[in-house]
């Protein structure tokens, strides 16, 4: 999915302003040059209709050599070129200081090279990406390149697992980045994933990993609570006045990847019930993945919310356990 329509004109919109301004610039830098140097403006009117008179000849001599006519006219051309060339240099001027400035030389403000996104419009959309995903200026701090393993207990051997902590988390690193590597495939192993354990444990931290190397990826990514998620659901339901509530909804609905962060934390009701399963089973429909952290556990999971959210996790999500010491208090010893 990536971007809206919406989104995508917004940059679109972006370029073209960005091509005006460069048009508008080019214009104040050649009034000045003309102001400054006017034998140049006379120079580059003899350009044109010397190239324009040429035309006119070479279209109207349908038979015979034209070369003596191309060989005068480029004779001609370069003599101005070089005249113009030495006036711009003679004044204080760039060689290319009436040319057009462009921000992006590659694509010339344009976006596109060969009908392929430049890589100044990828980095548009990522910055986009970026702004709607609601994590910001966090995943500078929380990725991949700046999670440390040792953190992690590698002494203390779980008794339902017959792992340490930092075995496991190892294990949830390798299924994190098998996630990422195959995002969005249909034969992905990993479609949905659960992590849960107590507070401090690295979840939250995990799922931030996940969410910016799928951002930079250019993959629409949603990065919400629980608690801010149904508020938004709420919102769109019960206010239909509220326009920004269903602009919100709509993105819960068809971002590539939407994570939910402590679930559980909510009011649990009917309609918190209702809406959570209308969410997760449109997603399911749809092939879009949601990737949700818990403090609950298991069981804990299963008695809160109803039979049919219950089968869904089970089925159709991968659950993993994380645990440890709280990683707050080792940072600070650290």
């Amino acid at each position: 999915m990536s971007l809206t329509n919406s989104q995508y004109d917004e940059i679109i919109r972006d370029y073209n302003r960005v091509g005006l301004m460069n048009k508008r610039e080019q214009n104040e830098r050649i009034a000045i040059v003309y102001e400054k140097v006017p034998r140049i403006k006379e120079i580059n009117d003899e350009i044109s209709s010397l190239s324009l008179e040429t035309t006119k000849k070479l279209l109207s001599q349908f038979s015979g050599n034209n070369s003596d006519s191309m060989n005068e006219f480029k004779s001609k051309i370069n003599d101005l070129k070089n005249e113009k060339a030495f006036l711009l240099k003679s004044h204080g001027f760039s060689s290319n200081y009436m040319d057009m400035h462009y921000h992006c030389m590659d694509c010339q403000d344009t976006g596109y090279i060969n009908n392929t996104k430049c890589h100044c419009f990828i980095k548009a959309e990522i910055s986009i990406l970026y702004k709607q995903s609601n994590l910001g200026e966090i995943l500078k701090t929380h990725n991949f390149d700046l999670f440390n393993i040792d953190l992690f207990d590698d002494n203390t051997v779980d008794s339902a697992t017959g792992k340490t902590p930092k075995q496991n988390m190892i294990n949830a690193l390798n299924i994190s980045h098998n996630y990422i590597d195959n995002f969005g495939q249909e034969d992905a192993k990993f479609k949905n994933l659960l992590f849960f354990g107590k507070t401090g444990v690295g979840k939250t931290f995990l799922t931030y990993c996940i969410a910016k190397e799928l951002i930079e990826k250019c993959a629409s990514v949603v990065y919400l609570s629980s608690i801010s998620l149904f508020d938004i659901l709420s919102d769109a339901t019960f206010d239909k006045s509220d326009i920004e509530a269903k602009n919100k909804e709509t993105q819960l609905y068809n971002c590539d990847l939407l994570i939910i962060d402590d679930l559980g934390t909510e009011l649990s009701n009917s309609f918190t019930n209702s809406a959570f399963f209308n969410l997760i089973n449109e997603r399911l429909i749809k092939n879009k993945s949601i990737i949700i952290s818990t403090n609950l556990d298991f069981s804990e999971l299963m008695e809160r919310y109803s039979e049919r959210i219950a089968s869904r996790l089970t089925r159709d999500y991968t659950f993993l356990k994380i645990y440890g010491e709280d990683l707050r208090h080792r940072i600070k010893l650290a």
